[in-house]
């Protein structure tokens, strides 16, 4: 398990994020509250209401809801503190998602699941409270949407950590840090890029092209 101030680190961000969210949809003080919760312990619910093992965090712990309230409260009293920051949104939600899948995967771990569970956990608590979010906003999820990879960054997390776990002579000190790094690279290299995940791939027109083409050639070889 991961320790507590990496969780709570977690839930900072996150709700950080939310806070960056209510001030682009001009909300008032409850909608800047409802968005850290959100953001910040959506990811986390999810998770723990689909492994039904343990406890669930954002309610077993005293420090969540205090910490979303007071980020909130704060966020929305300096508003113009925010601003004076570029692109900062970006970051946050990359270091987010970051320091989620690493509380997902790691709980997963934790009560022995296998390894695709593990990954779905992983992915899960690191898109889940952007995912709601968004269903709260009334939006498409960005994480159904064709972006910058951004559920890929997720499951790239997920397996990191997951075979940093599994190497026996790897200093485990530095899976966390990996796992930062492997997720917040590949996000900021697709958005530097803008490589997108693909809609349609179209593969039924190729697949008629190619059993076309090889149905004339082997009437060719017969003619022959």
């Amino acid at each position: 398990m991961v320790p507590e101030w990496l969780d709570l680190s977690a839930v900072v961000v996150g709700a950080l994020a939310g806070v960056l969210v209510a001030q682009e949809r001009e909300l008032d003080l409850v909608g800047y509250v409802g968005m850290c919760l959100i953001c910040a312990l959506g990811g986390g619910l999810l998770r723990d209401v689909i492994m039904q093992k343990g406890d669930v965090y954002a309610l077993s712990s005293r420090w969540p809801i205090p910490l979303c309230v007071m980020t909130a409260v704060v966020g929305f009293a300096f508003p113009r503190f925010v601003s004076h920051f570029p692109n900062i949104y970006e970051w946050v939600d990359m270091i987010s998602v970051a320091l989620f899948v690493i509380a997902g995967t790691s709980k997963a771990m934790a009560y022995g699941l296998t390894f695709s569970a593990v990954v779905l956990m992983g992915t899960i608590t690191g898109v889940g409270g952007g995912m709601l979010r968004d269903v709260f906003l009334g939006e498409i999820p960005q994480v159904f949407r064709r972006s910058n990879l951004y559920a890929l960054c997720a499951v790239a997390g997920a397996i990191c950590l997951y075979a940093c776990a599994q190497i026996r002579d790897f200093d485990q000190t530095f899976a966390v840090p990996l796992t930062i790094f492997v997720v917040v690279a590949m996000r900021r290299i697709s958005l530097k890029f803008d490589i997108k995940s693909p809609v349609e791939v179209g593969l039924e027109s190729k697949l008629v092209d190619a059993g076309n083409r090889m149905t004339n050639h082997l009437r060719r070889r017969k003619k022959h």
